[in-house]
């Protein structure tokens, strides 16, 4: 039996014998010419004679490849895709989620009455009427190990009423409860993960009450052990999800991925949860804040319903934050459509702190029920268009609403400055027109905006919030012809302009620095 192309000369043997017939001979005579030194293979007529012995033998070794492939090179995991029509039919993660998380105000240390007087103070500072509707538990809520059954164990010093109780509690303040636990063997602060165990853990969180669950990232297995990348380390909790939802008949979890933006989740992670963190952990300081800020400028595209970039827990009312730059934070979480998630002792809180957290024209954005996308970039500022900056991200960013064109201009320096921008360079502006201004910070109408806008003496780390609604056609005769020079051309053919590709101040004027 010939294998591939090889070739045979005329002493070679085939592989399995066979009874050649006269017929066979003279065919081969037939084929020989005077003078040839080499005949081809199809000068060759090779036969197999098939026996019941070697149709076994020839089955039993494709089965044993089969075997053997499948288990040296196992199928790439299938990424189950996030049931939309259930989460759809739920509502479950459409728009971002809000609400209160105990980590950046208590770390671990948390108790059933400590938790349960925050959920109190959230319904009593009007926190619960304008949207923050989850209460999250974060780490440290269990023992240290399992029961002798393999279940999770609430502590019962913190929680000694146990979990069920806990939610009961919440759900009865109109609040929904949020649960921790880790994609790993053991949580960050070592307490059970939930390896091995997804499918355990996700329907006791269900039994205990719970309806979101924030998965972290720690206590990563050895690779010989999980034989998976990230995705397929997140995916068997997204596949526990679906599946418990599908049997119990009960609304599927909220999917928060802790992942701290590794391997691009912005890419993948829609199609296994809700949210997916995009950089490591907060802090209450302003460089932390715009390092997150210039992270995300770069994929906040990827925000949209059912999937949101989470940028993590808010930190206004922590640490030396000033008020401006709490102001600032608020605003660039909740426009580029992060969850909102408080995380400071309410009990403390300042008045200007609460004014922040509950400014319901920045909320309505985030919650926007007919756009679900985020604003996105349309000028750096001091920087060169894409420009990757920790200390000073982009500067000009507008987006989409239900009501307007959504402005957010962000004063990264340190000290006050006024900013200028033609309205055109947002994508979602039409030329000739006049916009209805409406400031989202000072709750005033603003008078009406032609081509051009300039917010003057903005705070240093401070912000401005706009919203920006067509008010008709410009004045006519408005001068000059484009607000944009940039090719502006009458019909008859006379070209305005003298902006080139090439020279330096044109470049410079349209934003490539440098070039």
């Amino acid at each position: 039996m010939a294998r591939g192309n090889e070739q045979f000369s005329e002493s070679a043997e085939p592989l399995l014998p066979h009874a050649a017939s006269d017929s066979d001979l003279t065919s081969n005579s037939n084929r020989e010419h005077a003078g040839s030194a080499k005949k081809s293979i199809s000068d060759f007529q090779i036969k197999l004679t098939l026996t019941f012995r070697t149709l076994l033998i020839l089955a039993a070794l494709l089965i044993f490849a089969a075997v053997i492939g499948t288990y040296t090179y196992p199928s790439s995991i299938s990424l189950p895709k996030t049931d939309l029509a259930l989460h759809k039919q739920y509502g479950v993660g459409r728009v971002p989620f809000m609400g209160y998380n105990t980590w950046n105000a208590y770390y671990c240390d948390i108790t059933e009455d400590k938790v349960l007087g925050m959920a109190k103070l959230m319904k009593s500072l009007g926190l619960i009427d304008v949207g923050y509707d989850h209460m999250n538990l974060d780490d440290c809520y269990s023992e240290k190990n399992r029961s002798s059954s393999g279940d999770i164990v609430a502590n019962k010093e913190r929680f000694p009423s146990g979990m069920k109780h806990f939610t009961n509690e919440l759900h009865k303040l109109g609040l929904k409860a949020g649960i921790y636990s880790d994609s790993g063997w053991f949580t960050c602060q070592r307490y059970p993960g939930s390896f091995k165990n997804e499918a355990r853990d996700i329907k006791l969180f269900q039994d205990w009450g719970f309806d979101l669950l924030k998965y972290d990232n720690c206590a990563v297995p050895f690779d010989e052990v999980i034989r998976e990348g990230m995705i397929g380390k997140y995916t068997r909790m997204a596949k526990a999800i679906d599946d418990l939802a599908k049997s119990s008949g009960k609304p599927p979890i909220l999917f928060s991925i802790c992942q701290w933006g590794r391997e691009q989740p912005w890419i993948w992670a829609r199609r296994l949860g809700q949210t997916w963190r995009t950089t490591e952990d907060i802090g209450p300081d302003w460089r932390v804040l715009s390092s997150i800020i210039n992270r995300n400028s770069f994929i906040a595209w990827a925000s949209d319903f059912y999937g949101h970039n989470d940028m993590d827990i808010l930190e206004v009312g922590n640490g030396d934050l000033g008020y401006d730059e709490a102001k600032s934070h608020f605003t660039a979480w909740a426009l580029m459509k992060s969850p909102l998630l408080i995380s400071t002792d309410l009990a403390k809180a300042s008045k200007e702190t609460l004014e922040i957290l509950k400014n319901r024209e920045i909320i309505a954005i985030n919650q926007d029920p007919v756009v679900g996308t985020a604003i996105t970039p349309f000028r750096w500022g001091i920087n060169r268009y894409w420009t990757n900056n920790a200390s000073h991200p982009a500067q000009y960013w507008s987006g989409e609403s239900q009501n307007g064109t959504v402005f957010m201009l962000l004063n990264v320096l340190d000290h006050p400055a006024d900013m200028f921008f033609n309205l055109t360079e947002s994508p979602w502006i039409r030329a000739g027109r006049q916009y209805a201004v409406r400031d989202l910070w000072t709750h005033t109408d603003n008078g009406t905006a032609v081509r051009n806008f300039t917010a003057h003496g903005v705070p240093a780390h401070g912000v401005v919030a706009l919203l920006m609604k067509d008010a008709g056609d410009e004045p006519a005769g408005t001068q000059p012809p484009c607000a944009r020079p940039e090719w502006c051309v009458d019909q008859n053919g006379t070209r305005l302009d003298n902006i080139g590709f090439g020279s330096g101040d044109d470049m410079r004027r349209r934003g490539f620095f440098g070039l």
